[in-house]
């Protein structure tokens, strides 16, 4: 698909806030799931779309969280129902994230009715005391059971989420988990390295030294997840996602090249029509606005092509295939993209970047490195 006619198109993402507990590494915006809350989830839920102005086709769609599949067969059919009515014609890929613990049949076959291509379950680890410790609710038992009802309804897509460098983790555990992982029939996986963030049990626990991060371990940890998936026939394309053909996660493609996209609910953000804005992660003050007709953002930034060009570079070097500068160049006229030129011969003379005919990638090396680029890169445009 040419630029211009992804460009007459747009995602759209759903967060959905509800989760029963919070696990240990989490830092997204959540809530305990109060009936009367959900209630009023929906009812808001439906005037944002609505209110939205949606005029242009939507082709994929990503609902996240919380953990949407927490919801009750009936109120996942009527968020379903309410972004139908937005949807102008066939969507390209449908994506719903759930937990182990609450995959349930007659969920899945409402998704199902809906048109839910891809399943992506967070399942972080195999190991019981692993999962233990990062505060899961789910056991290992629960996520077989889990993806025999995914397979047994049929999606197009399953895709699993792993955690590794976990405390007490060794890569024998972590290949454990891979192994489960690759045996398991699903098409894609996503593999993160535990990060710690502010305001989370983990981040406290690091802080009060109870537990201690390696960063040597993580990376070997990383070199050794990638070419275990590479020989298991998931191909990398992007530092932490690894896919079988055609099994890619187009929405987030998408996302990181930097195409526009519409977020609904508390906390989600959207990039289109020239901002990019996040509500309000507070339920009530989200509901607030909608219901009064002034959406409550918690920032609201105008777009141009150095705030562009810039991400685009950031989240296109984490993908395998790298960007191409001409293109770029093409898209962002207004950047000043000399300020980058040192920077580039600089990586590529460390054996971290490789440039051929306008196309920059990262190499291995490179791509432990992708934060740190990212930075940099941030740095050098302001």
């Amino acid at each position: 698909m040419n630029l211009q006619a992804k460009a007459d198109k747009i995602g759209l993402y759903c967060h959905v806030p509800f989760c029963a507990s919070t696990c240990d590494f989490c830092a997204f915006y959540q809530e305990k799931p109060r009936r009367q809350d959900i209630q009023r989830y929906f009812d808001c839920i439906e005037q944002e779309l609505l209110k939205s102005g949606i005029t242009r086709d939507i082709d994929t769609i990503f609902w996240g969280g919380g953990t949407p599949g927490l919801l009750a067969a009936k109120d996942l059919e009527r968020l379903g129902k309410a972004v139908q009515a937005v949807c102008r014609g066939p969507v390209e890929e449908w994506t719903v994230e759930m937990a182990p613990s609450v995959v349930k049949l007659d969920k899945l076959k409402v998704l199902k009715d809906l048109g839910v291509t891809r399943i992506s379950m967070g399942v972080q680890s195999f190991n019981p005391k692993l999962l233990e410790s990062l505060g899961r609710l789910h056991a290992p038992n629960q996520i077989f059971q889990a993806l025999e009802r995914i397979q047994q309804v049929g999606f197009d897509a399953v895709n699993l989420d792993l955690i590794f460098s976990i405390p007490g983790q060794t890569w024998e555990l972590l290949e454990e988990d891979l192994k489960q992982a690759t045996t398991l029939g699903v098409d894609h996986l996503s593999t993160y390295c535990l990060t710690f963030e502010e305001d989370t049990a983990l981040y406290v626990k690091l802080s009060e030294g109870k537990i201690t991060r390696d960063e040597d371990q993580e990376i070997d940890l990383y070199k050794r997840t990638w070419a275990y998936l590479e020989e298991a026939g998931y191909a990398q394309y992007e530092v932490s996602n690894f896919a079988r053909p055609g099994k890619e996660c187009l929405h987030n493609i998408n996302t990181w090249k930097m195409h526009e996209w519409l977020g609904v609910g508390p906390s989600a953000s959207s990039q289109i029509d020239g901002f990019r804005f996040t509500n309000a992660s507070d339920l009530s003050a989200w509901q607030e606005g909608v219901e009064q007709g002034k959406p409550a953002y918690q920032e609201r930034v105008p777009l141009d092509d150095t705030i562009l060009a810039t991400d685009t570079l950031i989240f296109g070097l984490r993908m395998n295939q790298g960007v191409c500068l001409n293109r770029l160049k093409e898209r962002y006229p207004k950047m000043n993209w000399a300020c980058f030129n040192a920077f580039w011969e600089d990586l590529e003379a460390e054996g971290l970047l490789t440039r051929q005919s306008g196309l920059i990638t990262l190499t291995q090396e490179g791509r432990l490195l992708a934060d740190w680029i990212g930075t940099q890169l941030l740095d050098l445009n302001t």
